[in-house]
């Protein structure tokens, strides 16, 4: 019998607006999103659609003009900074587009740090570390530095840096943005494990529909709105679309 997912996230009716007046700038419109346990999600928009922005009010970085946001049923929109910043530490783990390693400090180092600024450390932090460089194929890199490594390689660093507090929730802004073919496919079938084998949630914000394509649920950014895409149909459009017509024919 299959596993019932319970709910992670749920977002009602949040807008955000920047700016006033004549001003001002509407990044997101009367957004609804319920998310559960152990989903990849991806949020597909063009630059500007709004997609970022979702993920920055989801995480507690900004607020959202109106609306509410829960996660696991705390509304994070009723929460001080302080609590939002313990949120973020231990709940969430973050992968950006361009990796965000400390450049003075080595890959290991880079992947402790955020285990280190908890109030109480998991314990075997070092050898949880080195199991998920390991895990990563990066275990022989963990006294090089970030300038050290090719994108790929800081990349992962990046993933296992986000899964070093073993958060439910994975946000990935853009996290093939700045690699090639290979190395893209390779972190997002990382993510795609995430969510299969552990459970965890991930979030991914990308503009790539062959990106989008390893979720479970895809949702279309435009203008401030987001819109659910089920059909496989509506999926096979989309992606072809975006292949550049000299290799149409060999997909």
């Amino acid at each position: 019998m299959k596993q019932k997912r319970t709910c992670l996230i749920r977002v009602e009716h949040i807008s955000k607006t920047y700016g006033v007046g004549p001003y001002a700038t509407h990044a997101l419109h009367e957004v609804d999103l319920t998310i559960a346990r152990g989903e990849f999600v991806a949020l597909y928009g063009a630059s500007g659609s709004g997609k970022s922005t979702l993920l920055n009010l989801i995480s507690g970085i900004d607020p959202p003009t109106s609306g509410k946001i829960f996660f696991e049923d705390q509304e994070l929109t009723a929460m001080t900074d302080t609590q939002l910043t313990l949120l973020r530490r231990e709940k969430i783990g973050f992968v950006f587009q361009f990796f965000n390693l400390l450049p003075t400090l080595s890959v290991l180092e880079n992947v402790l740090l955020p285990g280190q600024l908890r109030e109480k450390a998991l314990p075997g932090l070092d050898e949880r570390a080195v199991a998920l460089l390991a895990r990563l194929g990066i275990r022989d890199r963990r006294e090089a530095f970030p300038e050290q490594l090719s994108g790929g390689q800081q990349q992962r660093v990046a993933i296992a840096r986000a899964l070093i507090n073993d958060p439910p929730l994975i946000l990935a802004d853009e996290p093939t943005g700045n690699l090639d073919s290979e190395n893209g496919l390779n972190i997002l079938n990382l993510l795609k494990q995430l969510a299969v084998q552990e459970r965890r949630t991930v979030l991914l914000a990308t503009h790539s529909v062959e990106a989008a394509r390893f979720a479970d649920r895809l949702y279309q950014v435009r203008d401030g709105k987001i819109t659910a895409l089920s059909s496989e149909a509506v999926l096979n459009s989309l992606y072809a679309s975006n292949i550049p017509p000299s290799t149409q024919s060999r997909v």
